[in-house]
């Protein structure tokens, strides 16, 4: 065996079991997930690697709010959704608007638009959170789902801008000059033309802003109080307040709310990752 064959074959073992490790270590944490889940609450602490006597129990207590902390289960459940689409659909809509503007109407120092957006990452949004909640008090938007969506939108508008911008340099100019010369206006080239030929990169970005906007944990427990504006997020946070915390429950909880976003992200997967990837090479 020659010395270059060898050496490919020890870099593919390597790279298996570095890649089996990887997958352990990513499935290992949902794992105990479900094990727990489908656990009684008294076997919730045993060293048992899989349920003695494993049970849909707590999926049924969540899916029926038979407990008092899941008694407004899927009214949170509602307001996640309500919040992550308000999210997706206003950061889609500001990001193309200002894209479109910028990299097709050809306005003069349009790139200090885009880059001034992408500076409001200088600073984490942990380090936003008492501004914001003081901005929101003033004008009397807390303990409402605005409020969450306004700081979600600013926190993901910026990221829009740039990857829709990046994205249209894959779109010939000449197609708008063609629509000009045809009679076409400024709106008619932004829904026949631009929009289309964006559905990539509009793909990826709504994902992306849903999911952002579904995780959230921080601005929405200090902007919504009242039980019926909590998320789920919030919703469960509870359960560490607790003085009796059912683990089983909050993990078959954490698993029905995680359903969604899965099968979201699966099933454009595919276009999000294309957008994703052409605004990154685009210049």
């Amino acid at each position: 065996m020659t010395t270059a064959r060898l050496d490919r074959r020890l870099t593919g073992i390597a790279t298996l079991v570095f890649g089996l490790f990887l997958i352990l270590w990513s499935i290992l944490p949902l794992y105990n997930m479900v094990r727990v889940g489908l656990q009684h609450k008294e076997d919730v602490f045993s060293n048992n690697t899989w349920p003695p006597h494993p049970t849909l129990d707590s999926f049924r207590t969540v899916l029926h709010e038979a407990y008092w902390l899941l008694q407004n289960f899927w009214g949170q459940m509602g307001n996640s959704f309500y919040i992550g689409v308000a999210v997706a659909l206003l950061t889609l809509t500001i990001g193309t608007l200002t894209s479109f503007t910028i990299g097709r109407m050809r306005i003069r120092q349009g790139w200090m638009l885009t880059n001034a957006a992408l500076m409001t990452y200088v600073i984490p949004m942990s380090f936003l959170a008492i501004p914001f909640y003081g901005i929101m008090g003033k004008y009397g938007l807390t303990n409402n789902p605005l409020a969450v969506i306004a700081v979600e939108v600013t926190f993901a508008t910026p990221y829009a801008i740039f990857i829709f911008q990046q994205y249209s340099g894959s779109i010939p100019q000449e197609l708008d000059e063609a629509a000009r010369i045809d009679g076409a206006s400024p709106p008619q080239i932004f829904f026949r033309i631009y929009l289309p030929l964006m559905a990539p990169a509009l793909v990826a970005i709504g994902t992306y802003a849903l999911l952002l906007s579904w995780n959230e944990y921080l601005y929405a427990f200090l902007l919504l109080s009242s039980d019926g504006n909590l998320t789920v997020p919030v919703g469960l946070g509870k359960f560490l307040n607790s003085d009796e915390a059912p683990w089983n429950y909050l993990m078959a909880a954490s698993i029905i709310y995680a359903i969604p976003p899965l099968v979201i992200y699966y099933t454009f997967r595919r276009k999000m990752s294309g957008g994703l990837t052409m605004g990154g090479v685009k210049g």
